[in-house]
């Protein structure tokens, strides 16, 4: 009897998201018996829910694979996979591996979300802390190297603490909880929005709402981060009559997806003074164009899609997850981020 194959199709061409020999060899010794792995040295993408093409090479290997584990799958691998049962991605987010014949098939979907949720709640923490505490108003005299206290000490200086906020956040999965344990450490009261309000309130959070509640809650909030996925329920969350129903002087953050959010919406609101600030990580479209106007506007942090990054961090939760869903799948037990393919995620 052929040995069952697992197609290991991890060679990102960024080398910190790339597979190293010693992930390799952890996969190596967690192979169940009665497998086989063929790793993919040819090179792909890691970026955002992962390539659209595929190599020459990882196209050939999918012909007798039963398990796919790269960042996301696409399309031509899933169609050249005859045998294929279980698929997990890399990446957290699935939006290029949910095309018709993946939602349609029998085939299992599993992602890694949850595995960045610790660098990318220290990355909020941190952009929340750049606006609120004026950090963006000293970068800007240090530049002008000029030594100005007005801001910070005026009447209505919007410099504060984050102790006695409140704090939003659409999304209380792995990557929201995480912002809410960090800034409920540092005194915030957080709101959670999730799908399924009566699963319970996740660690960090007050209580939670389901999105038939944002309009409700975003007049209120000091602070409003963004940590869903992108599905077609909620592209488009903060248009612009949502982004002006915001508490003038607030802060949003986006470490989600882009799509979002009307980015041309949100350049009148920041232009406006309504808003504290923007974090921004992610936009619509990436890399950001260069003649985009959020570049020009002090009130708007962006960063290049790098809230995850976690030199050293990644390979070793990413590949407990999957060794141990390895083990699962071949025992025939549940697995762990399984992807509720109608969700979107």
């Amino acid at each position: 009897m052929a040995p069952r194959l697992l197609v290991v199709d991890l060679a990102a061409r960024s080398k910190n998201w790339a597979l190293m020999p010693e992930g390799e060899r952890q996969i190596a010794a967690a192979t169940p018996g009665g497998w086989r792995v063929h790793v993919v040295r040819s090179l792909t993408s890691s970026d955002g829910d992962g390539p659209r093409e595929s190599s020459a090479e990882s196209l050939g290997a999918m012909a007798d694979a039963e398990v796919y584990f790269g960042f996301g799958i696409p399309r031509p691998l899933f169609l050249a996979a005859p045998h294929l049962k279980w698929v997990h991605s890399a990446a957290a987010g699935v939006g290029n591996a949910l095309y018709a014949e993946m939602i349609g098939s029998p085939v299992v979907l599993s992602n890694s979300a949850g595995v960045h949720a610790h660098p990318i709640a220290e990355y909020v923490v941190g952009g929340v802390l750049h606006f609120i505490r004026g950090i963006d108003i000293v970068v800007a005299q240090q530049r002008e190297g000029r030594w100005d206290k007005h801001f910070f000490v005026a009447d209505d200086s919007p410099v504060r603490e984050v102790s006695g906020t409140r704090a939003l956040v659409v999304g209380a999965g792995g990557i929201g909880g995480q912002v809410a344990v960090r800034l409920t450490a540092l005194g915030a009261t957080c709101v959670g929005v999730r799908r399924r309000p009566e699963q319970g309130i996740p660690a960090g959070f007050a209580r939670v709402v389901g999105p038939d509640q944002v309009d409700v809650e975003l007049p209120e909030a000091d602070i409003v981060v963004l940590a869903t996925p992108l599905t077609p329920q909620s592209g488009g969350l903060m248009n612009s009559a949502r982004l002006r129903r915001m508490k003038r002087g607030s802060i949003l953050v986006n470490v989600a997806r882009g799509a979002l959010i009307d980015e041309a919406a949100l350049v009148d609101v920041l232009r406006q003074g309504h808003l504290r600030g923007a974090v921004l990580d992610v936009f619509q479209e990436e890399p950001l164009a260069a003649d985009s106007p959020l570049w020009q506007l002090r009130n708007a942090l962006l960063s290049p899609h790098i809230s995850p990054v976690s030199p050293g961090r990644f390979w070793p939760r990413a590949l407990e997850l999957f060794c141990d869903n390895w083990g699962r799948y071949d025992r025939g037990a549940p697995l762990r981020n399984l992807v509720d393919k109608q969700a979107g995620y």
